[in-house]
C-alpha cells in the first residue's frame, strides 16, 4: 500500500515513515510542504495520504485544503488528516463530498501504532476513522434542548459514539461486551430516531450520522 505522508516536523515525519513502514507500507513520499504535497499526489497517484493540517507556506489550513484539491481531482482519494485540536471545520470539509475514505485524528493518535495504522488502513480500504474527541463534541454540541439526539438513551449514544468512529456491529459488540444481535437493535432505534434510512453499510451510516449531527439547525 502506497502512501504520501505530509508533515512538516522532521522528527514527527521521520518516526511516521519509520512506524507505516514497519507494518508494510510503502511510502511513495515524505514532504514537509503544501505544494510538495500537491505535486506529490498529482504525481505518484497513492493509495491514501496520511496529512498535517498545517503546513507551510500558511501553516494555517494548507495541508488540509491541498488533500481536499486533491480528492476532487481524484475523486474518493483516501485523505488521513492530522491536527493538533479538535477543529469542528475541518471534519465538516472532509465530510462535504458525502464519499468515504476519510479520516481525521488528533496527533496524540500516533503514539498508538497500532491504533493509528488502523485507521490508515481502514481510511484507505474506503472507510472512515473519526477521533473519539470529535465525535464527542459533535454529540455534545447536538446532545441538549429539543434536538433528537436527546430522545437517546445513554447506551444508545454509546453505541452512536463507537459507531461514528466508524466501527461495524460487531466492533462495537467486542467493545461493550455485549451481543451482536443487542447491538444490531440499537443501532436501529438510534437510526428511528434520527430520522436516518438503516444501512448495513458501515461508511454509508458513519457518514450519514456525522453529517447529521454536524448540520446546522
Amino acid at each position: 500500500m502506497r502512501v504520501v505522508l505530509a508533515e512538516d516536523l522532521f522528527l514527527l515525519r521521520d518516526g511516521l515513515v519509520r512506524m507505516l513502514e514497519a507494518f508494510g507500507f510503502e511510502i511513495a513520499a515524505a514532504v514537509e510542504s503544501g505544494p510538495d504535497l500537491t505535486r506529490a499526489l498529482a504525481d505518484l497517484e497513492p493509495d491514501v495520504a496520511v496529512v498535517d493540517v498545517r503546513l507551510p507556506p500558511t501553516h494555517t489550513d494548507e495541508g488540509l485544503q491541498c488533500a481536499l484539491a486533491a480528492r476532487r481531482a481524484r475523486p474518493g482519494l483516501p485523505v488521513l488528516v492530522l491536527s493538533q485540536h479538535v477543529e469542528q471545520l475541518y471534519a465538516r470539509e472532509l465530510l462535504a463530498d458525502g464519499s468515504g475514505g476519510i479520516g481525521y485524528l488528533l496527533k496524540d493518535r500516533v503514539f498508538d501504532a497500532e491504533q493509528f495504522v488502523d485507521a490508515v488502513r481502514r481510511v484507505a480500504a474506503g472507510g472512515t476513522a473519526m477521533d473519539p474527541q470529535v465525535i464527542q463534541q459533535l454529540l455534545s454540541r447536538r446532545a441538549g434542548g429539543d434536538r433528537p439526539l436527546a430522545g437517546l438513551t445513554p447506551r444508545e449514544l454509546e453505541v452512536l459514539e463507537l459507531m461514528a468512529q466508524g466501527r461495524s456491529n460487531a466492533g462495537i459488540a467486542a467493545q461493550l461486551v455485549v451481543t451482536e444481535r443487542a447491538i444490531a437493535k440499537h443501532t436501529s432505534n438510534i437510526f428511528t430516531k434520527l430520522g436516518l434510512e438503516v444501512s448495513d453499510d458501515d461508511n454509508r451510516r458513519v457518514l450519514a450520522v456525522l453529517a447529521y449531527l454536524d448540520r446546522d439547525r
